[in-house]
């Protein structure tokens, strides 16, 4: 998932933060149910509670606590552990995987969840007509990617024909049959999933746990889906996934949603485990506004916030260290801040670019003091990175050293690349007598983290360097353009692990993979890959991907590593109980309590 600018350090609320604040507990109170057991708040609305539509961290939140999966990450330790599959076997091979699912797992509704339900929710995903942002998950299942590129041909040929009910009702049928002959999914019988891949996934487990491969109520969905004439595309109507409409087959049930201020559920009573369901009511709370979001906690008015993000945070975590705070919490996150090198032999204007040569990009690398920036400016004691998987995350995952902050070996990087400054008059130059060009750090508007982490590394570059840089904001939408067009030289990045592999970073990196921003590539980084991909055996697995890690770490640096992510959330630990601290921090609304 890839994360958002992140606001961070002003000391004084505006007063007219006050009147949002009188605006929200109004907002608050008007409540026609009473106060919920948990109330927490989200930084933004839901964009959607289908899990085969979802991307962000807060739809995942949502959905976990209204659907689950065959497995679910143990929120301690991070590994996979039964759901509604009580246990499972793989095939000698990898391939083969069969799912043995627990008898009395019960949608909301009362009806049981059986592995047909998974293969309809899967079926969704593989679909071109959903676009969902997680299909390529579904990609590995042997015949999956056949299917979808046939489907995705079917539909632009129809395009081009006088379209028609009847012809788009015959196309969706032949997309039914191809699936069911084509795809290697079956149940044998309600109770057991069959999953045949195209190749060895080894954090196939992992992946179950994903909301994206969550089931859905296919009667429920099937009201609201209907196969357009005219494109022949199958409509998904978000209908279902209303207030007092959703069937879900997790811990809780949504009662409630008033779009922009409030989600309520209810505990699910046809849960398998719901005599194990801490609270009984939960209410989600969007809050855009930071400075809102920290006093509606501190008046009491939410027991959660998932994202503390006000600029005078790193205050508030100074208060912490002083013993001054015991309601801010800074936790280590499965996530790690860059900043990219375009890669591109030429720039956008047609120039050449001079990070296309990895030298140059292991000289600006060395000349990185992370230290200071993790210090003085992000001021939150995150972990400097020098790899892109964070250390210790993965269970049996040794990452590689990464590079130091050598300016000594910087200076010597970049002139074994040809640029020196050749006659002493502080200019860097080429063997042409071509000056480095002044070199664009472009991040998002409206961040003071980055904008200030920007702004430090240009300083740094110019001391250890003595190459001039700017830094320059472009809004959200423009920055998003830019990096896919190659349109910067340098710029903010940043990427929270989607599942517990270390390929969940080192795919970034792959040749043609749709997160290459950069357009690095490296035949041989792909080729160790595809080793990895193959490999059954854990240990040999981890190690070819540990040396894939090194190329992009240590030799061609794709991307600066800076520091791994933190999470700050706020909440009294004297109260609420049950939230995770483990860097993945997948969160279960149906693990927490208040206290009494």
């Amino acid at each position: 998932m890839r994360s958002s600018g992140i606001v961070p350090r002003v000391r004084i609320l505006a007063p007219f933060l006050f009147l949002a604040a009188l605006i929200l507990i109004s907002v608050l109170l008007d409540r026609p149910l009473p106060r919920a057991d948990i109330v927490y708040a989200n930084t933004s609305e839901n964009f959607t509670l289908d899990p085969q539509r979802l991307s962000y961290q807060h739809d995942v939140r949502t959905s976990r606590s209204l659907f689950e999966g065959l497995v679910n990450v143990n929120d301690e330790n991070g590994t996979p552990e039964p759901a509604v599959a009580t246990s499972w076997q793989r095939s000698e091979d990898g391939l083969t995987w069969t799912f043995h699912l627990r008898a009395d797992a019960r949608w909301s509704s009362g009806a049981p969840v059986t592995s047909h339900d998974f293969i309809y929710a899967w079926r969704r995903a593989m679909l071109p007509d959903l676009a969902a942002d997680y299909t390529g998950f579904f990609l590995s299942i042997d015949g999956a990617k056949e299917f979808f590129e046939w489907r995705t041909k079917a539909l632009t040929d129809f395009s081009k024909t006088d379209g028609g009910a009847e012809a788009a009702q015959k196309l969706w049928q032949e997309t039914e049959s191809r699936f069911a002959t084509q795809v290697g999914l079956s149940a044998p019988d309600d109770h057991t999933l069959v999953v045949r891949l195209a190749r060895p996934v080894a954090y196939w487990l992992d992946l179950c746990a994903f909301p994206a491969l969550f089931p859905v109520y296919p009667p429920l969905v099937e009201k609201f889906a209907t196969i357009n004439p005219r494109t022949a595309t199958l409509q998904q109507d978000p209908g279902w996934t209303k207030g007092g409409v959703l069937i879900s087959n997790g811990p809780y049930e949504l009662v409630q949603w008033r779009p922009k201020r409030s989600m309520r559920f209810e505990k699910n009573p046809y849960y398998w485990d719901a005599a194990n369901v801490s609270s009984k009511t939960v209410q989600s709370i969007p809050i855009e506004d930071p400075n809102t979001a920290v006093l509606a906690f501190e008046n009491g008015d939410i027991d959660w916030l998932t994202d503390t993000i006000v600029e005078y945070r790193g205050d508030m975590f100074d208060e912490v260290k002083r013993g001054k705070r015991t309601n801010l919490h800074v936790l280590d996150a499965f996530g790690t801040d860059f900043f990219s090198f375009n890669c591109r032999p030429k720039l956008s204007d047609g120039r050449v670019n001079p990070f296309a040569n990895p030298a140059v990009r292991r000289a600006f690398a060395l000349s990185v003091d992370k230290a200071t920036i993790v210090n003085s400016i992000t001021r939150l004691d995150e972990d400097v990175a020098t790899t892109f998987t964070p250390p210790n995350s993965i269970p049996g995952y040794q990452t590689p050293a990464g590079l130091p902050f050598d300016p000594a070996r910087a200076r010597a990087e970049l002139a074994s690349a040809g640029w020196i400054d050749r006659d002493n008059d502080g200019v860097i130059e080429n063997e042409n007598g071509e000056k480095f060009p002044t070199v664009e750090i472009m991040y998002s508007a409206g961040s003071p983290r980055y904008r200030d982490m920007a702004g430090a590394l240009s300083a740094m570059w110019h001391e250890t360097l003595g190459i001039q840089s700017a830094p320059r904001s472009r809004d959200p939408l423009g920055y998003k353009d830019a990096l896919k067009q190659g349109d910067f030289m340098i710029a903010r990045g940043g990427w929270y692990g989607d599942y517990g592999d270390p390929t969940t970073w080192l795919d970034l990196c792959r040749t043609g993979d749709g997160n290459n921003d950069r357009k690095y590539s490296s035949a041989e980084f792909d080729a160790l890959l595809d080793n990895a991909s193959n490999e059954i055996e854990p240990a040999r697995r981890f190690q070819i991907l540990q040396d894939a890690e090194r190329i992009i770490t240590e030799r061609d640096l794709p991307m600066i590593p800076i520091c791994h992510y933190v999470t700050v959330y706020m909440y009294d630990p004297a109260r609420l109980n049950g939230l995770s601290h483990h860097p993945r921090l997948e969160q279960y609304l149906g693990h927490m309590r208040m206290k009494n």
